[in-house]
């Protein structure tokens, strides 16, 4: 490779034929600039050596805007799980592409980042509301960031990811409700049954199963001899309302099998005998996925209208209010408080390791470390 050094003024530079990182064509690019004309040929010498040996980056040009989309379309769309890829998308079109997208990505710098977590975290809300964003959602925004930055370094487009000499605020501990007593799950029980919840609701209750994970459940996936059920795929809610089944799991963990009582599988027989007289009655108009928990066409239920519909009718029961997912919460405490080992507890969950569980329940620990002291104590008096 050659290149050329010219005086300006009293400054010398050099020019070289470089490829562009996106179109591959090369471009000829000043670098500048030195006192004298030897300082400049020693520089267009090492950078020359960096482009020959493969080690020069090209500081990318495209505005981020542009980038951003190409990181969607060809390794997003590619690698990511449509759960994913919608909550991606959302953050990029409604919050980094208006806020940063007309910067060069080669210009991005981790002060330019910063700001727009301290702008987001005082007016950041798009749904009309007065008030910033909550420290997890842009924990969120900084997540997609940096991981689109990452690539743009994989790809040679970058030297180094900005994002990575930011510090994104820290979120809160995630807060949640939980059903802790006997009446409270009873009254919750009596109420959802006057709306026909009653089974998905005890359902959840007693197996902490995600709400997507409950809803995509087969009876191909139940042992009912051995009172066992296997969790093998999701359902997810896309945009548009659109419902999709994913086979596998949220993590590796997600795919697991998990133990029920007798109450429950009984409670699985009465339904499975409900649910052949449905079949029967619409006859070849019945949408049969194997489904447990189906509309009574056969269909997959809306977990979105479901979950709305649930909120509506905790608020008219005599309970704290919770949410769908606050039953799997309720299911781990009542665990924890039982005694149960929290491994066990991990492994019911589907949580990707043990830790999750401890730092999301840590609320009942202190009470059980209590418990096991007072245990080895009477276990070591006289």
């Amino acid at each position: 490779m050659k290149g050329h050094v010219r005086k300006r003024g009293n400054r010398w530079y050099f020019a070289l034929w470089i490829p562009n990182p996106i179109t591959g064509k090369k471009e000829q690019k000043w670098f500048s600039s030195w006192k004298t004309e030897p300082e400049a040929k020693k520089a267009m010498a090492r950078k020359i050596l960096e482009i020959d040996q493969g080690s020069y980056i090209e500081p990318a040009r495209i505005p981020l805007k542009d980038y951003l989309i190409r990181w969607y379309k060809d390794y997003v769309e590619l690698n990511c799980a449509a759960t994913t890829r919608q909550g991606y998308k959302s953050i990029l079109k409604n919050h980094l592409i208006p806020e940063l997208g007309h910067i060069k990505l080669g210009k991005l710098k981790p002060i330019q980042i910063q700001s727009y977590y301290t702008q987001k975290s005082k007016k950041g809300r798009k749904d009309g509301r007065k008030g910033g964003l909550s420290h997890r959602s842009i924990l969120h925004h900084h997540r997609v960031l940096y991981e689109a930055l990452e690539q743009a370094v994989k790809w040679q487009l970058l030297s180094a990811n900005p994002a990575k000499s930011t510090t994104p605020p820290k979120p809160a501990r995630a807060q949640f409700n939980v059903l802790t007593t006997k009446e409270e799950i009873y009254t919750l029980l009596d109420t959802v049954d006057r709306k026909g919840l009653y089974d998905p609701v005890y359902f959840a209750i007693c197996t902490g199963l995600r709400r997507g994970e409950l809803f995509a459940l087969r009876w191909a996936d139940v042992d009912m001899k051995n009172n066992i059920i296997s969790i093998q795929q999701t359902l997810i809610l896309l945009d548009g309302n659109i419902l999709e089944f994913k086979d596998g799991a949220k993590n590796d963990g997600s795919r697991r099998t998990v133990a029920v009582t007798d109450s429950i599988i009984n409670g699985l027989k009465r339904r499975k005998i409900e649910q052949e007289q449905h079949k029967a009655y619409y006859g070849p108009l019945y949408k049969d996925h194997d489904l447990i928990f189906s509309n009574k066409d056969g269909s997959p239920i809306n977990i979105g209208s479901f979950s709305k519909t649930f909120g509506r009718t905790v608020k008219k029961a005599d309970i704290p209010y919770v949410r769908f997912h606050d039953l799997r919460h309720s299911h781990a405490t009542l665990l924890l408080q039982q005694g149960e080992h929290p491994k066990i507890v991990s492994e019911r969950l589907g949580h990707s390791s043990i830790g999750i569980t401890m730092d999301t329940y840590s609320h009942v620990l202190p009470n059980m470390q209590k418990e096991a002291a007072q245990k080895l104590d009477d276990f070591l008096t006289r």
